[in-house]
């Protein structure tokens, strides 16, 4: 069984094709990462996968269960959850509301105008142990929109796995931040999708060639090469389409 499936997959604006046969299998525990250019169609591909866009032709499967016809809260139901490259976060409320608004439909809580959450011991007791990992317990009540750049990245990769999903996709989850920073945004993500699948896009090549088990190199919305990291390092189609950045 493949955690992730897609089978010439193919997305077309207009007349214009974005997507352009892409097929991959990612097994269930593996860390992909995608990388390519600007304009490659990495958030585009992400798109596709979560719901977000239809495709134009083509499958996309979730545990070997065709997913590319569901709206993206059933896909996500169905075990796969995802952060943007832009922070989505609920600004306003605290960092703990946050995490607590993220865990309600996995633990079973349904709209209600009766139910006072501050009732709720499980669903508030595994919030608190969210803020924990997530090294924010010291921000519990602090409006989200508050919290430094790095922190509000931590917090939505939070948000992203506190579903439950068995498939994590990171959008270019270390963007912008300083060294210090993107380190500790690894360790997280190390941590917190351990026992998960992970798909994530990336610009970081540090971060890119030390979490992921594979690596998927897109051009022009076409996969040029897909392997260990140490294998596409060495592709020569890699090495024209992207050099630069790989050595970097």
């Amino acid at each position: 069984m493949t955690a992730l499936s897609l089978r010439d997959v193919r997305k077309n604006f207009g007349a214009t094709e974005i997507i352009r046969g892409v097929t991959l299998d990612i097994q269930p525990g593996e860390r992909h990462c995608i990388i390519g250019p600007n304009g490659a169609g990495k958030t585009t591909l992400f798109n596709l996968i979560s719901g977000r866009f239809p495709i134009t032709s083509g499958e996309i499967s979730l545990n070997n269960t065709r997913i590319d016809q569901q709206p993206p809260h059933l896909i996500n139901r169905a075990g796969l959850s995802r952060s943007f490259q832009i922070t989505s976060i609920f600004q306003r409320l605290s960092v703990f509301e946050n995490l607590r608004c993220a865990l309600l439909w996995s633990m079973g809580y349904r709209y209600s105008f009766w139910s006072a959450l501050w009732r709720q011991k499980a669903l508030n007791e595994k919030a608190e142990f969210l803020l924990e990992d997530l090294n924010l317990a010291s921000r519990r009540d602090i409006p989200a929109g508050l919290l430094s750049y790095a922190e509000q990245r931590a917090l939505e990769i939070g948000m992203t796995i506190a579903g439950g999903a068995s498939v994590i996709l990171l959008d270019e989850p270390t963007a912008g931040m300083s060294n210090t920073e993107t380190d500790y945004a690894m360790a997280l993500i190390r941590r917190v999708t351990q026992g998960k699948t992970l798909l994530m896009v990336e610009h970081d090549m540090k971060v890119v060639f030390d979490l992921a088990d594979t690596i998927t190199v897109l051009v022009y919305g076409q996969v040029i090469a897909s392997g260990p990291p140490e294998t596409v390092r060495s592709s020569r189609a890699v090495q024209e389409a992207y050099l630069g950045a790989l050595e970097e």
